[in-house]
């Protein structure tokens, strides 16, 4: 039997469907200026985001001081310095073994490298030294026709060195005053807002805390895991320097991608110039397989737990975020996805409809309800 549309419910669809698209649309818009406002104060956004993750790492001890008698400013002090004693301590826990050992390590890159060309002069390269002079001076000239860029280079490198001192010590100030008047802030928000908003905005800005505070928590687990677990695979190859590529792992752990890379790349040099290239290629598999289990492993299980986010959603997310803005957004991806699902969550628990009780006629059922 065929069926005739009807002209009213066409309407009434239609007319559906063109609110929302123009509500979706205005919401687009809206976000899009909110995150070029949020692009013009990087500059500003980005040491108090670094300074909030900061503060998420260093609050226990804070806490733990002001609860047993110590005035906010000396808890808040007292953190800070021990913070900066312990970021020097990892830096020296790193420089001086591999300065004592610099010697040995500068020998084992020459010797390296006159292996190298050994293995090149032979089968089945046959490579001469004629050749790799020719290459060598080759090299040069490209060098040397390339100084202007390399100049431009070099001064964009300064420039970003230059903001990321900039950046820590504006997170440092930062956290400090987040250790003294944080639980205070709360409170003034609340004070500063109309109506509803007054309780909406600063139970949100409660959940977002403890959602990044499991973050911080997460991210130092896999960094141990992952540093526990090459550490020990170095020190069973008997490579030098075990605990500094341990100390270096874990503090890398917490800039996604590049700091694995970049870990790693040192680890298997190390072991290349003091164990022979047999020992860097296993070094090079445990370090693959290691990365392997806490991207696709540790991380979402940890993550998607403390966070309460599937695995799959954290994996989508740090790929989304690297894609769209590099290295910061593989590294802010997990914690901004964590705070939308806070944000959504809220939001549905506000809409929702209260959950209706089933009745029931039975006594017993309506004797075990407290009146």
């Amino acid at each position: 039997m065929s069926v005739t549309l009807s002209s009213t419910k066409t309407r009434a669809a239609l007319r559906a469907s063109a609110r929302i698209s123009g509500e979706l649309l205005l919401v687009l818009v809206m976000t899009a200026v909110a995150l070029w406002l949020l692009g013009r104060m990087w500059s500003v956004v980005w040491p108090l985001i670094v300074g909030l993750l900061l503060t998420t790492l260093t609050w226990p001890v804070t806490r733990f001081l002001r609860r047993h008698g110590w005035p906010p400013a000396l808890a808040a002090s007292t953190v800070t310095v021990l913070f900066l004693l312990a970021a020097v301590g990892v830096v020296a826990l790193i420089a001086v073994p591999v300065a004592s050992q610099s010697g040995e390590l500068t020998d084992g890159v020459v010797e390296g490298i006159q292996k190298l060309r050994e293995w090149a002069a032979g089968p089945p390269l046959n490579i001469g030294d004629d050749q790799i002079s020719g290459a060598f001076d080759a090299g040069v000239a490209r060098i040397q026709d390339s100084v202007g860029s390399m100049v431009t280079a070099v001064v964009t490198g300064l420039g970003t060195v230059v903001n990321g001192v900039v950046t820590t010590v504006l997170a440092l100030f930062l956290m400090f005053f987040f250790l003294k008047d944080g639980p205070r802030f709360l409170p003034w928000l609340a004070r500063q807002l109309p109506g509803r908003l007054a309780t909406d905005v600063p139970t949100v800005a409660a959940r977002g805390w403890e959602t990044l505070s499991a973050f911080v928590r997460s991210q130092a687990i896999v960094g141990l895991l992952d540093a526990v677990l090459i550490g020990i695979g170095l020190w069973i190859l008997d490579v030098p320097l075990v605990l500094p590529l341990a100390v270096l792992t874990f503090v890398s752990a917490f800039v996604p991608i590049v700091g694995a890379l970049f870990a790693g790349l040192v680890a298997v040099l190390i072991a290349l110039v003091s164990n022979g290239l047999t020992d860097a290629l296993i070094v090079l598999a445990i370090i693959v397989v290691v990365q392997q289990l806490e991207g696709n492993v540790f991380q979402p299980m940890i993550q998607s737990r403390g966070l309460g986010l599937h695995a799959a959603v954290i994996l989508l997310a740090v790929t989304l975020g690297g894609s769209l803005a590099g290295i910061v957004g593989s590294l802010l991806a997990v914690p901004v996805a964590a705070l939308i699902a806070v944000v959504w969550n809220y939001l549905r628990e506000q809409l929702g409809d209260p959950s209706q009780e089933p009745e029931t006629d039975e006594p017993h059922a309506a004797a075990a309800v407290p009146s």
